[in-house]
């Protein structure tokens, strides 16, 4: 029987965006802790609401230790609203970690840079090395967009600019993603590939070691 909304207890609101809400929720028959994301599909175009359909086949797909695991997805029709129901991260993300540093004027021990950055290569790994062949380009790696546990392990989230190109020799074209992690070949509106991720951990890593 397919999930419901009333499946589960909301029990905050963690964010807001321009389609919908992200909010921490429990799961009514194990009371485990998970976050949905809300979004209203029905003032979506087209194309919006392929790329919706895109992350939840993509977030489906992917299983890593270092990959937001995805654990089901609910459809309600009457509101037009999908939810996408994934791992709770209850160690925030990197972009919240970075400005208390800043605020508070702390720096990142080196050991936990070297856990972001091997965590994240292995995590990009998966994604460039799919089983089928193909490759996942995340295109939106930031701060933002990486995650911790409670354990501080990092978990890499939010495909929705993701693109999956079939073969090693493939390149994307549209122009997507966070400025100041973009590649060139992005900025230049060139065609580029997984490549690119890899730029946009480089610039990630910068900014965790010149705190």
């Amino acid at each position: 029987m397919p999930s419901r909304p009333e499946d589960y207890e909301v029990l905050l609101t963690i964010g807001a965006g321009s389609y919908g809400k992200c909010r921490k929720v429990r799961r009514k028959a194990d009371g485990k802790i998970l976050v949905w994301k809300e979004l209203d599909y029905g003032s979506m175009t087209e194309a919006e609401k392929q790329m919706l359909v895109s992350e939840v086949n993509l977030l489906r797909e992917l299983r890593h230790p270092n990959i937001v695991r995805y654990h089901d997805r609910i459809i309600d029709r009457s509101s037009t609203t999908l939810y996408i129901v994934m791992e709770y991260c209850d160690g925030g993300d990197l972009a919240s970690l970075i400005a208390r540093c800043t605020r508070e004027r702390h720096y990142l021990e080196e050991s936990f840079v070297l856990r972001v950055l091997t965590q994240l290569t292995l995590a990009l790994k998966e994604c460039h090395r799919r089983s089928d062949g193909g490759v996942t380009v995340h295109r939106d790696l930031k701060p933002a967009n990486v995650f911790l546990d409670g354990k501080q392990n990092v978990k890499l989230g939010d495909f929705g600019l993701a693109r999956i190109l079939h073969h090693d020799t493939s390149f994307a074209k549209t122009f997507v993603g966070t400025p100041y992690y973009m590649s060139p070949e992005q900025i230049n509106h060139m065609s580029y590939n997984e490549k690119s991720d890899i730029w946009s951990l480089g610039c990630l890593l910068y900014e965790l070691c010149a705190l």
